[in-house]
């Protein structure tokens, strides 16, 4: 029953998940005074279960998780976040990120917002909270997006290799 249902590609999509989570997961425990969590939610957003174009949707994401990080940040700085002002990002992000043509991308964009303007009242939010928000967001779609184009590229030398032997 197993072999039936084996598609290789979700195989190399679950496998890619999980090294961006033992690479996010140990900065997280290594690491414990900094915000890594965040790093893990944006490694597993970068990366595309499909093989076709998951290199140019990995970048998008990646792109679309600084716009939305960058905007929530910059919000952040102007005014302690509440309710209206996140809406006010979402909106900013939602229009940016269509004149980018990040359509396919949105979501992470809206995912980075979010997660850099949360405002925790049982702690002191500060704008150095912010930053290191964007920071461990912008390190998880990096490790998410080398991990991408390391699977793509050994598989289009393994492809090239298979049509050299035949």
């Amino acid at each position: 029953m197993i072999k039936h249902h084996y598609n290789p590609r979700l195989f190399i999509y679950i496998l890619q998940c999980i090294i961006g989570l033992c690479i996010t997961y140990t900065l997280y425990k290594c690491f414990p005074q900094h915000q890594f969590y965040w790093s893990m939610i944006s490694a597993v957003l970068v990366i595309a279960p499909d093989g076709k174009g998951s290199n140019q949707l990995a970048f998008d994401r990646m792109k679309a998780n600084i716009l939305g990080s960058s905007i929530g940040l910059l919000l952040f700085l102007i005014h302690q976040p509440n309710l209206f002002l996140i809406s006010i990002a979402v909106i900013l992000t939602i229009i940016t990120g269509t004149l980018l043509k990040l359509n396919t991308a949105l979501r992470s964009a809206l995912a980075a917002v979010v997660i850099v303007m949360i405002h925790e009242e049982e702690k002191s939010s500060t704008w150095h909270i912010a930053v290191e928000r964007m920071g461990c967001v912008i390190l998880g779609c990096t490790i998410g997006l080398l991990i991408t184009l390391a699977f793509n590229s050994f598989g289009t030398k393994k492809a090239q290799n298979n049509d050299d032997v035949e």
